[in-house]
């Protein structure tokens, strides 16, 4: 039995090498027999000067090579080999199987393991000569692991190892105990048979470059076998003190560094919304830091700032709370938390367009090709964004319900469609049952979080979207219609429709409907090309603008508010000054020319242009 002793790795002292003279046999030109052949002499190899030495202490060697050696006893240890891993029958009750991973196997080709080990770290380490060389070990629960980890705890002993029994483990976490700083082993060994049948047990390497492969575990296991040949025939056996084994908790760092990934210092600004249960219910239960979060109160009034991922006032809070408090990232949630917008640890803002890109970006990764739906007031640089990694852009109707059901709407019909999002905040995944949940967009963002770290991408998720190209400017305008408020929808409908009549009658020269060319949605973002197209309940229309001397200036998207008694006129423009040159054409050709001044307040559009 393996005297086993607990301790914390960080106060673990070298424990003595078990390390004995190495022994030279000489051996017949014929295979390995179970009887010893008369002409064989054992010597002791550091008191010869003749025969070849042995590369390692405790191991033994043939003056023939391994074809020579091998013969059906060796051969049982080469047929252990899986690929990477070594594995075998560990107990009775396998219908035509018999037992052959037996702890004198398991001691062999651990004793050869940790001679390879050795050899390799000197041939790594430069100047690396002799010195301790710690291994850890795990298990799974099998019903033969006490049993083997015994014969592993002695081969590795006898191979000159120092060892650290982590016990019950996962593989990864014996991976890791090779790179977490409080152990930083050698090398580790995972007892295990993965998925197979109790009956069976296993061994997994690893060193801290990855797992061995299946060359390198070849070459163990044939040094094993010439070991395995000679124990059988009573060479080289013999047993000293049991080794030293140290006992060590690796489970519980293992688990503290998974809470580490996850441990992102966040700041949710709830508004005084709903959103506060985001804080204590989710990301605090998983351990995330969120020092500095503001406004998680429930308060009717609203007496910081309107919970809105759009309100200048809320970005600018959160941003200043992130960059104050050292966070990875900062939330804003509107009050249903049906929408949000974030900032990057470098207090970037990432709403609108840029919220759209991002989560894009982590779409396109998971589902690449698809199609994201958006209401028609994007960017064509988000456009091209999405474009450029492989997916479709469907421009649409705004209005969060109408982004949303398109996407159900494309699914249906055949175009794979993961994402829908609108400029406001809005925006439904597929995977989530097209429910547009705020909450749940960032647990997504969070998520791209951990991923980066774990493969050691550096900077915010705002690096996502570095190559985003922006518009030079944006314009938002309203016009309100004048009169009755019963007539106001009539009317709206009147002045949008105007403008859709004008270009395709060729009165707004330079002026072109938009579409987006692949997803059943024409004349300006707003029809539906398909068979079975949606009730139109605000009309709308976008079109580009192309300057004779200047070419594309930018696009124009006017449209009647559902909620309000107003026309809504956006535009953006990749040229500076162009969405005044755009807004100017439209009230010189089409607002004061069309006679929709007269029931429509252009003021606004006026006061722009001068």
């Amino acid at each position: 039995m393996a005297a086993t002793i607990p301790a914390s790795p960080a106060t673990l002292q070298p424990c003595k090498k078990n390390v004995r003279g190495s022994m030279l046999i000489r051996s017949p030109p014929r295979p390995w027999r179970r009887r010893l052949p008369q002409h064989v002499v054992i010597a002791d190899a550091s008191s010869s000067s003749r025969g070849p030495k042995a590369a390692t202490g405790g191991r033994l060697e043939t003056s023939t090579d391994a074809a020579a050696v091998a013969g059906e006893d060796g051969d049982v240890i080469r047929r252990l080999q899986n690929g990477p891993d070594v594995r075998g029958v560990a107990l009775e009750g396998e219908n035509g199987r018999a037992v052959d991973l037996t702890p004198l196997a398991v001691e062999v080709i651990a004793e050869s393991f940790g001679e390879w080990l050795r050899e390799e770290l000197q041939q790594l380490e430069s100047g690396r000569d002799g010195g301790e060389v710690r291994v850890s070990v795990g298990r799974d629960p099998r019903l033969s692991g006490a049993r083997l980890g015994a014969a592993l705890f002695a081969g590795l002993a006898r191979a000159g190892c120092s060892v650290f029994d982590v016990g019950l483990a996962t593989t990864p976490a014996c991976f890791m105990s090779t790179k977490l700083p409080r152990f930083s082993y050698d090398a580790s060994i995972m007892m295990t048979a993965s998925h197979l049948p109790y009956t069976r047990n296993g061994l997994k390497f690893f060193m801290k470059r990855g797992g061995l492969t299946s060359g390198e575990v070849e070459g163990v296991c044939d040094r094993a076998a010439r070991k395995y040949v000679a124990r059988k025939m009573g060479l080289g056996g013999g047993r000293g003190m049991p080794p030293v084994v140290m006992r060590v908790d690796l489970m519980s760092a293992y688990a503290q560094h998974l809470r580490n990934i996850i441990m992102e210092r966040v700041i949710v600004n709830a508004g005084n919304g709903c959103g506060g249960f985001f804080t204590w219910d989710v990301l605090e239960k998983l351990g995330a830091d969120t020092t500095g979060s503001l406004h998680l109160e429930p308060d009717g009034k609203f007496p910081h700032h309107m919970p809105n991922p759009e309100d200048t006032t809320a970005m600018s809070l959160t941003r200043d709370a992130v960059l104050d408090h050292g966070a990875d990232l900062g939330v804003v949630f509107d009050t249903d938390v049906d929408r949000s917008g974030v900032v990057d640890a470098t207090g970037a803002a990432i709403n609108g367009d840029r919220l759209i890109a991002l989560m894009s970006a982590i779409v396109l990764d998971e589902h690449p090709g698809t199609t994201v739906v958006t209401d028609a007031r994007t960017s064509d640089g988000l456009t091209r964004f999405i474009q450029a990694r492989g997916g479709h852009h469907c421009l649409y109707r705004v209005g969060y319900r109408n982004v949303i059901d398109k996407g159900v709407q494309l699914n249906a019909d055949g175009v794979e469609t993961h994402l829908m999002m609108e400029t406001t905040g809005h925006g439904a995944l597929k995977e989530n049952n097209f429910l547009d949940d705020g909450a749940y967009m960032v647990v997504k963002i969070i998520i791209e979080m951990v991923r980066m770290r774990l493969v050691g991408l550096e900077g915010s998720v705002g690096t996502l979207i570095m190559d985003l190209e922006e518009p030079a400017e944006s314009k938002l305008m309203r016009m309100n219609i004048l009169g009755e408020a019963k007539y106001a929808k009539q009317r709206g409908t009147q002045a949008v429709e105007t403008f859709r009549n004008h270009i395709q009658e060729g009165k707004l020269n330079g002026w072109v409907l938009d579409d987006c060319g692949d997803c059943s949605v024409s004349q300006g973002c707003l029809v539906d090309t398909n068979d079975d197209p949606f009730d139109v309940d605000a009309y709308m229309y976008r079109a580009k603008f192309f300057d004779e001397y200047k070419g594309e200036l930018g696009w124009v998207h006017i449209r009647q508010s559902v909620h309000n008694p107003n026309i809504a006129i956006n535009m953006q423009s990749s040229i500076p000054g162009g969405c005044k040159s755009m807004a100017k054409d439209l009230l010189d050709r089409y607002l004061l020319t069309s006679g929709v001044n007269e029931f429509v307040d252009i003021t606004e559009v006026q006061k722009f242009v001068k």
